[in-house]
């Protein structure tokens, strides 16, 4: 995680951390983690903050992720951009099979 380091009024330094989208199976295995980490009898605020990921990010990745083990996820993001593919070859032969309407019309 890349940190920025910003100067504030009093010559104090404030440090924030860079938002880094994390890929399926890093959530994965973030997840797991946690699971570990619950299971251990920490609370899920102190998991989040060990693992450093928000509560609103693990409940998100939960609704998302749940259940999933690493292949299931490269599997996931593997098919998702496959069916963005299929849609976007599906809206160039929309367009095309329009033009050629507009053309045996007669209207061009």
């Amino acid at each position: 995680m890349g940190v920025l380091i910003a100067g504030l009024a009093g010559g104090r330094m404030s440090i924030m951390t860079t938002r880094r989208r994390k890929s399926p199976e890093q959530i994965v295995r973030l997840l797991g983690q946690a699971d570990r980490l619950l299971a251990n009898g920490q609370d899920l605020a102190g998991a989040c903050r060990e693992l450093g990921i928000s509560e609103s990010s693990y409940y998100r990745w939960r609704e998302r992720y749940g259940g999933m083990d690493v292949d299931d996820a490269k599997r996931l993001k593997e098919l998702e951009k496959e069916n963005a593919t299929l849609k976007r070859l599906l809206a160039d032969a929309e367009v095309e099979k329009a033009a050629l309407r507009e053309i045996a019309k007669g209207k061009w």
